[in-house]
């Protein structure tokens, strides 16, 4: 299945309030809009996808159960980023104070921040351009580290503002860098399985 890009701009404007509604009226898509207002319609992963997202969510909540510095979000969540845009990071993770800043209203709907970190998988329905203009999204919107993470590639982005893209091949593993003290993802579980 592909990704969808419907051009709305000049036809249709919706409101925060809108974007949000569609969503949970129509609960079997995921749903994003970037920072012209284009809606985004997204398919659902394969197996080979879910598998590796559940091996980095594990990974990223169990360090941050550990330390209590924040919060971890699924795929699931939306986020309503500075510029504009709608974006659900595969992971993403805000730091406790900058959550408890929000209402119990903008913690419920699409949290009106960008994530301090986020991770993005890049699955067999998404384009390695798309998804690198969603990780600079990311950065541009106050991101302080992502990972764009290529599995059939063995490659691994690495996203920091003010600085120029990473590129790494075959790591074994990434560090969480001051962004996220202590933490070290582990890719073996990421990376095709060897036959």
């Amino acid at each position: 299945m592909n990704r969808y890009t419907i051009a709305l701009k000049d036809a249709i404007s919706m409101t925060d309030e809108q974007f949000y509604q569609l969503c949970q009226n129509n609960p079997d898509l995921k749903l994003e809009r970037n920072a012209q207002g284009d809606l985004i319609i997204m398919p659902p992963t394969g197996g080979e996808t879910g598998r590796r997202n559940a091996s980095l969510i594990f990974q990223v909540y169990s360090w941050n159960e550990a330390t209590r510095l924040g919060v971890v979000f699924d795929s699931s969540t939306g986020f309503k980023l500075p510029n504009g845009a709608d974006r659900s990071p595969d992971v993403a993770w805000v730091r406790q104070d900058r959550w408890d800043a929000l209402t119990p209203e903008q913690q419920e709907k699409f949290p009106p921040l960008c994530p301090d970190f986020v991770i993005e998988l890049l699955s067999p329905s998404d384009t390695l351009e798309d998804i690198q203009a969603k990780m600079q999204d990311y950065i541009d919107s106050g991101a302080r580290l992502g990972w764009l993470i290529a599995p059939s590639l063995r490659r691994v982005e690495i996203y920091r503002p003010g600085q120029p893209v990473e590129v790494l091949e075959a790591p074994t593993s990434l560090s969480g860098e001051a962004v996220l003290p202590g933490f070290i993802l582990m890719l073996d579980s990421i990376y095709p399985r060897s036959c």
